[in-house]
Formats: C-alpha cells, structure tokens, sequence
C-alpha cells in the first residue's frame, strides 16, 4: 500500500495538485505550459464536461469530432512536469481508493503543445518543430531509477563531448519521443523535425545574459555546431525532456510540437504569435481526431 504521505488525496476524491479524478482523464493528453492555452483550445471543443483549476493548474477534459481529450495547463518548467506526470499516471494506473497500484497498466497519448526559441538559421519565427529527440539541461531524471535505460547514452556522450560540458552543471540526459505519436506530425511540409533542449530556466540557463554572465558564453555556439546522425539541436523550450522522460519510463506515449517564436541565431521575435498558436492547435486537435 502506498502511504498517504506519498500519494496525497484530496477529501473529495481528487489527487492532490491537478483536482482531478480518474474517470475525468481521456486517453489523449494535450499538455500547455500557460493556463490561458487552455481556454483558447476549449474554444475549439464542441462539448466539454468537466473543467478544474488549482494553481497554475488548469484543466478541462471535451471533445473534438467526437474525440475525447483532456487538457492541462502545467506552468513553466519541469518540476511541474514531475508533478503532472506522475499524478497523471496515479490517476490511471493507482487504485486511488486501496493505494494500491493496478495489475493492468493504461496507458496515456501525451502531446505538449508551446512556444519556443529556435536555434537554427533554416529555422524561421513562426515556424512548427516536432521534437524527436528531447535533452534534458534539467537533471529532473537523473533523480529516478532505470533512466539509462530509456536513455539514448550515445547521443548523451557525443554531446557531452561535444560541448566540452562543464561538470559543475547537471549533467545532460536524452529520451526519444514516442514513435506512435510521432507519425501524426510526419507532414515535412508543416513540421520541421529536431533535437529539443530543455533548459531549467529562460535566461542563465538558454545563454541569455542580462546583467549576469553566464559560465560557458560560448556554449549555445557548440550546441547549434553540433551533429549526431544527421540531427541537430533545433529549439530551447522548458518542459518537453521530463515529458518524454517520465513517460518512457511510465509506459505512455509521448511527443511535443512548438511553435518558434524566437530565433535565438537570427535575434528575432515574434511578440504576436497568437495567430500561429491557434493554427498549430487546430492541427495538433485534427491530426489527433483522424488518428
């Protein structure tokens, strides 16, 4: 049995952070790091049934063209991604009532849908990235069992190398996405495919310097020089290696899609990216709806 100190449920039934039940979570996951994404991909549903919020946590469960999904807002970065997660998982796969974790696992289509920085020229503001490899800056998985198991241990070293890391930072892991989901973004014309950086942090963190100086100012010039099979680091967002992380090792089904909204090469932004958010939403909601 799982002590109630470790698996915290609220007094209406609910788990602790999301205010969620079990019966409220469909097999599609759209997670969104701002909680007001939420509402714009309501807009989109043509029946909703439930909706919840606590914190930076918001979430509704509907339909699209009669395809029940279920969207959460996470906040920014990946210690809430450790906590969505793995009550996520709770959820489906936790007998909430025994504490008891159930014989038959379920298991969830998670596609994160943000915003982002680009890191390469051919890559311009506005455009999709769908991410087929994430690594994690953040050393969220380093904390968990098993990681190299799940873990592509030969990227994660030519990286290392690469970069010339400094080991005074944690040190880097890289998960795959989910094979499945992504065949739902394969459209080359649409999507541009990439190697995705998760940072813990927007500035120090992704190279920006304000007043602070960084440890490696020459780091984000390796990292867009830097190859691996034909592939590239192409973005630096906050959330999608602890996704791909956990659910690899959970047994769900993962895959992230950004919008690009900055070019970290090319000094460009797009403030005024709604328009193309919407855009990237209705895709992520038909190609889920026709799968």
């Amino acid at each position: 049995m799982i002590g109630s100190s470790e698996l915290i449920i609220n007094k209406d039934g609910s788990i602790f952070h999301l205010h969620l039940k079990p019966e409220n979570i469909a097999d599609y996951v759209i997670l969104v790091g701002d909680p007001s994404r939420v509402k714009a991909i309501q807009s989109f549903l043509s029946e909703v049934e439930y909706t919840v919020q606590n914190r930076e946590f918001v979430s509704t469960t509907g339909k699209y063209n009669n395809t029940r999904i279920t969207v959460i807002s996470t906040g920014i970065g990946t210690d809430n991604i450790d906590i969505v997660l793995n009550e996520l998982d709770a959820l489906v796969n936790i007998d909430l009532d025994k504490r008891k974790i159930k014989d038959e696992k379920r298991s969830l289509k998670i596609i994160r849908i943000g915003t982002s920085g680009g890191m390469q020229k051919h890559l311009p503001v506005n455009s999709f990235v769908v991410s087929k490899k994430a690594i994690g800056f953040d050393g969220l998985l380093n904390f968990y069992a098993d990681r190299e198991l799940i873990s592509d241990i030969d990227f994660e070293k030519n990286f290392f190398n690469h970069t010339e890391w400094n080991t005074i930072l944690g040190r880097p892991y890289v998960v795959d996405c989910s094979p499945l989901l992504l065949r739902l973004f394969s459209d080359k014309n649409v999507f541009h495919e990439g190697v995705t950086i998760s940072a813990p942090g927007f500035y120090g963190p992704q190279g920006r310097e304000l007043r602070l100086k960084t440890i490696d100012p020459s780091l984000n010039e390796k990292i867009e020089s830097f190859y691996y099979k034909e592939l590239q680091v192409t973005n630096y967002e906050m959330e999608c290696s602890a996704i791909y992380g956990l659910s690899a090792l959970l047994g769900h089904e993962a895959v992230t899609v950004c919008l690009i909204i900055a070019s970290r090469t090319n000094k460009e932004a797009n403030e005024s990216y709604h328009t193309y958010m919407e855009k990237l939403i209705e895709l992520v909601l038909e190609k889920i709806s026709n799968s």
